[in-house]
């Protein structure tokens, strides 16, 4: 289970419930005061991807290792024409989308993507092997200005990419 922490200001909490009993009067912050940490077990709130890639090996791998981070929510789909619909009706936070793929290219989902009032403002991530490392790397991980990473992909390197794109976007 996820936890994360909430500093409260002991004397602050306890002379506010102290006045407020007496006065209903709301103390002011003072420097200088203890903090002390709890936990609490709400977790906070998973990131939804999509994954659109025709290779069903891949996109179970790499759900698997995502999802196992607890931060994600990873949905898949090997079709990119099924990936514009779940785009649409899923509202993901990130789309992990392949370049070379049948039917319907990435490049072309991701135009598609960008055309719909629904899925235009959805950050999209390249996830390709017709990029060298090399040429991601020299990049610095944006092609076109297009956020990119070459396979094979590492759990870590993808981990790290995609809450890079999250710190970026707050």
């Amino acid at each position: 289970m996820s936890f994360f922490s909430v500093r409260l200001y002991r004397k602050v909490v306890a002379e506010y419930f102290r006045k407020s009993e007496e006065t209903g009067a709301i103390p002011r912050m003072q420097e200088g005061i203890m903090k002390e940490e709890i936990k609490s077990d709400v977790p906070p709130k998973k990131k939804r991807l999509l994954l659109i890639d025709d290779e069903e090996d891949f996109c179970f791998f790499v759900k698997l290792n995502l999802e196992k981070t607890g931060k994600f929510e990873v949905l898949t789909t090997t079709s990119g024409n099924n990936g514009i619909i779940m785009a649409s009706r899923e509202r993901p936070d990130l789309i992990l989308l392949d370049i070379i793929m049948p039917e319907i290219g990435g490049g072309q989902v991701a135009e598609l993507l960008l055309e719909n009032q629904k899925t235009k403002n959805i950050p999209v991530l390249f996830i390709t092997a017709i990029a060298s490392r090399r040429e991601v790397q020299s990049q610095e991980g944006m092609i076109g200005g297009r956020n990119f990473i070459a396979k094979p992909v590492t759990p870590e390197e993808l981990i790290a990419k995609i809450d890079g794109i999250f710190e970026r976007m707050s």
